[in-house]
């Protein structure tokens, strides 16, 4: 080969290698961990995953072909959730998602370094998760499960709902912030409303089964269950208490009404785990998750229960018939 043509073989090589290389970077495997709280066999987890692997398709990443994603499930149990949660840490994946609050301390506690993005965490700030929202300064970012002012729309619903309703038991979880600070609304809002309240501590279920037998004999009582892993644990006993002690009852997540519950007002899961898809995208572009600001639902929805409403005698007023998402009949 003559010299002049061995440099033009050089150059075309040199010219194209960078590009070949970026082909080849661009497609290469990224990794993926996803921990849910729940259990795989859940009704309401499938949807929400299905909507975040759909969501994350159509930003460019497909299963199989540039994306792996490792999937632990919870079961609702905190010792299940946190060996998933070391599980997934010790893969040192590109990014983990991770629902729940629990999930999310359990996580931050197996790792600081991996990337998280988190999706239905009701207090992340006041819990010591993040530093600030605008610019969370750690590994994760993510999405709130509320913003606090929903916690009075809720005692606004039962006694709409429920207008005999003078008493209002709120279920809530004394271990974690956002138990006290959905309290605090609540409690704010009730003498505007002819309410009294009274905090029902979310420990156990025998402590709730005592709390709400003791509060119903009172009459003219409503619940109020407030949003944590305390009562996703308790989401078939409390209907089913509410059921037994005649009790008007509002939760924050539409799972509780298809358990048996009357109504529920809460942010749209499914959406945050679609929007959480765009979170992970960004991270496997590059982004930090320091940089990017934690971000409040945008979509809500109202679930209604008519059979449960007619077990306990109530009519639900048009107003709120037509308000509702979903009506489970």
């Amino acid at each position: 080969m003559r010299r002049r043509d061995f440099i033009k073989v050089i150059a075309g090589a040199t010219t194209t290698w960078p590009v070949a290389a970026r082909a080849q970077q661009a497609e290469r495997m990224r990794r993926v961990g996803v921990l849910s709280g729940l259990a795989e066999s859940d009704v309401s987890a499938q949807p929400m995953v299905a909507a975040f692997e759909s969501a994350l398709a159509k930003l460019g990443w497909t299963r199989g072909r540039n994306v792996v994603i490792e999937y632990r499930w919870g079961g609702s149990d905190a010792n299940t959730i946190r060996r998933r949660a070391a599980e997934l840490a010790a893969l040192a994946p590109d990014v983990i998602f991770v629902s729940g609050g629990r999930g999310l301390e359990l996580l931050l506690q197996a790792t600081r370094s991996v990337p998280i993005v988190f999706a239905i965490v009701p207090d992340p700030l006041g819990s010591g998760f993040i530093e600030s929202l605008s610019r969370p300064g750690g590994n994760a970012t993510g999405f709130l499960m509320f913003e606090y002012s929903l916690a009075g729309k809720w005692l606004e619903l039962l006694k709409e709902i429920a207008p005999n309703v003078t008493r209002a038991a709120v279920l809530r979880d004394p271990a974690i912030a956002a138990g006290t600070g959905q309290f605090a609304v609540i409690q704010s809002v009730a003498p505007s409303r002819g309410v009294e309240v009274v905090p029902v501590n979310m420990r156990d279920d025998a402590e709730i089964e005592r709390s709400v037998a003791a509060f119903a004999r009172s009459g003219s009582g409503g619940l109020i269950v407030t949003a944590g892993a305390a009562a996703i644990v308790g989401r078939e006993l409390i209907p089913a208490l509410a059921a037994k002690h005649k009790l008007p009852t509002v939760y924050p997540a539409r799972e509780f009404v298809i358990s048996g519950g009357l109504v529920s007002y809460a942010a749209d899961f499914i959406d945050q785990y679609r929007r959480a898809a765009s979170y992970v995208d960004r991270i496997l572009r590059g982004e930090k998750p320091a940089d990017m600001p934690v971000q409040a639902p945008t979509k809500y929805e109202l679930v209604l229960n008519l059979k449960t409403a007619k077990a306990l005698g109530l009519a639900i007023p048009h107003a709120v018939l037509a308000r509702a998402d979903e009506v489970i009949e």
